[in-house]
C-alpha cells in the first residue's frame, strides 16, 4: 500500500550537537516495500519469512526513496493523534523520528499495524510494492486545493482528496452539506457559497482545523447551536452567514470567540445575540439589510475596526422604562448572581440544563452586576464610533448613533443612570 502524506525525518542526534530540525514536512509517498533479492527485483505479492520488509519513504525531490529497515528496528512508535492523521516511528538505526502528518487515519493505521508486524518478523498481511521510484502523479493525491463552480465538475463517483486545506463548491445546487467533507480532517477553509442549503450537520464540527466558513447565498434559516458548542470555538476566524434566511442566532453563537470577521448581511435578523460582547477577537462586523430595532447592551463591549449596520429598521429610544423589580429577590435570582460573580464553573452534568439557560441568558446591569428577572430595561443611544474604527452610515440621513438596551438592577442604577437615557 502506498501513503500519501506529510513527512519529517528527525535525526535525534541534531540537538546533541546543538542544531535544530527545520520544522517542516514535505510531500511524500511513504510505502511498505519488500527488499530486492539479489537476482534483482521481483515482485511479490507478500513479505516472505526471515525477509523482512522495510518503509520507503519517497518525495518529490527523491523519487527513488529513501529505505528503512523494520525488523527488530522500531524502538517505539507514537500514536497518540493517529484519529488527526498523525504518527511517528522512531527508529534504533539510524536513530531517527519518521513523523508523518496529513494522512488518512484509516490508511495509516493500517500502515502502522503493518510496520509492527514487520518489526516483529511477521508475514505482513498486506501488499507490498517493489522499491521502484515513485511517479509524478502519485503526488497529486497529496492536494491540498480544490475550486469547483459548477455541478457538472461535482465529484460524486469518487471522494475528495484527503489532504485538502482549502475547498470551494459554489453555483453546485447543494442541498445539504455533503458528508464526505465532513471527513476532511486538514480543512481550514470550507466556501460553500451560492448553493441551496437549508440546514447545517450537527457534526460539522469535526472539521477541527476550520479557519474560514462561507455560507453566503444560501438558504440557511437558523444557525444550530451544536456547531456553538463545538471544537470551532478555538479554530474559527471567518464566518460569513450574508444572503440566506436567518432571523436569530442562538445565545451559544458568541462561544465562537476566535471569531474576527462575521458577515450577517442581507438576513431577516431581528435582533443580534445579546451576549455579542463576548466576542472579543471580533474586527470586522457587517448586518446591514436586517431588521434590527435595536442593539444588545453588551454591544458597547466590542473592539471593531469596521462595522456596517447600514439598512436597519432602527427605533428611536422609548419614553418609558421597563420595570421587572422583584422584591425581595428569588432564591434563583440570587443564586444566579453568585454563580456568575464568583465565576463557579457549571453544566448540564451538575446543575439541571433549565438553570444553566437561565445562567447563559444573565443580563449585565451598567454597573457590573448580573441580573435575571429582576431588572430596569432602558434604551439609550450609543454612537458607533466609540466602538469601531469605520463606521458605515446607519441610514441615508448621515446618522452615526443607534438605540441600545440597557438594564439595570435596581432603582438606584437606574436613578444614577437616568442622564444616559432619552
Amino acid at each position: 500500500m502506498k501513503l500519501p502524506c506529510e513527512v519529517e525525518v528527525l535525526s535525534r542526534h541534531l540537538p546533541v550537537l546543538g542544531l535544530k530540525s527545520r520544522g517542516k514536512g514535505v510531500r511524500a509517498v511513504v510505502s511498505l516495500c519488500q527488499p530486492p533479492r539479489s537476482r534483482g527485483l521481483q515482485p511479490l505479492a507478500r513479505a516472505e519469512p526471515g525477509r523482512g520488509a522495510c518503509l520507503l519513504v519517497s518525495t518529490m525531490k527523491d523519487k527513488r526513496g529513501t529505505r528503512y529497515e523494520l525488523k527488530e528496528n522500531i524502538e517505539q512508535l507514537f500514536t497518540k493523534f493517529v484519529d488527526e492523521g498523525k504518527a511517528t516511528v522512531r527508529l534504533k538505526e539510524p536513530p531517527v523520528d519518521i513523523c508523518l502528518s496529513k494522512a488518512n487515519p484509516g490508511s495509516l493505521k493500517s500502515l502502522l499495524s503493518a510496520v509492527r508486524m514487520a518489526h516483529r518478523g511477521c508475514d505482513v498481511s498486506i501488499p507490498l510494492s517493489t522499491p521502484t521510484p515513485v511517479k509524478t502523479s502519485e503526488f497529486e493525491k497529496f492536494k491540498t486545493k480544490m475550486v469547483i463552480t459548477s455541478k457538472k465538475d461535482y465529484p460524486l463517483s469518487k471522494n475528495f482528496p484527503y489532504s485538502l486545506e482549502h475547498l470551494q463548491t459554489s453555483h453546485c445546487r447543494l442541498a445539504r452539506v455533503d458528508m464526505r467533507m465532513l471527513c476532511l480532517k486538514n480543512l481550514r477553509k470550507l466556501d460553500l457559497s451560492h448553493n441551496c442549503i437549508k440546514k447545517l450537520p450537527a457534526t460539522i464540527g469535526d472539521l477541527t482545523h476550520l479557519q474560514e466558513l462561507n455560507l453566503n447565498d444560501n438558504h440557511l434559516e437558523s444557525f444550530a447551536v451544536s456547531f456553538c458548542q463545538s471544537t470551532l470555538q478555538k479554530t474559527l476566524q471567518s464566518l460569513d452567514l450574508s444572503k440566506n434566511k436567518i432571523k436569530a442566532l442562538p445565545v451559544q453563537f458568541c462561544q465562537l470567540q476566535e471569531l474576527r470577521n462575521l458577515n450577517l448581511s442581507d438576513n431577516e435578523l431581528i435582533h443580534l445575540p445579546f451576549k455579542i460582547g463576548q466576542l472579543t477577537n471580533l474586527r470586522f462586523l457587517s448586518a446591514a439589510r436586517n431588521k434590527l430595532t435595536n442593539l444588545p447592551c453588551e454591544f458597547k463591549m466590542l473592539s471593531l475596526e469596521y462595522l456596517d449596520l447600514f439598512g436597519n429598521t432602527f427605533e428611536k429610544p422609548g419614553a418609558l422604562p421597563i420595570v421587572k423589580l422583584q422584591v425581595p429577590l428569588t432564591l434563583l435570582e440570587s443564586c444566579v448572581q453568585t454563580v456568575l460573580s464568583n465565576r463557579i464553573p457549571y453544566g448540564p452534568h451538575i446543575i439541571p440544563f433549565h438553570v444553566c439557560r437561565d445562567l447563559d441568558t444573565a443580563k449585565t446591569c451598567v454597573c457590573g452586576r448580573l441580573c435575571l428577572e429582576s431588572f430596569i430595561q432602558g434604551t439609550t443611544t450609543i454612537n458607533l464610533h466609540s466602538i469601531a474604527h469605520t463606521v458605515v452610515l446607519v441610514d441615508n440621513v448621515d446618522r452615526m448613533e443607534a438605540p441600545i438596551i440597557s438594564y439595570f438592577c435596581s432603582l438606584t442604577c437606574y436613578v444614577n443612570s437616568s442622564d444616559m437615557l432619552k
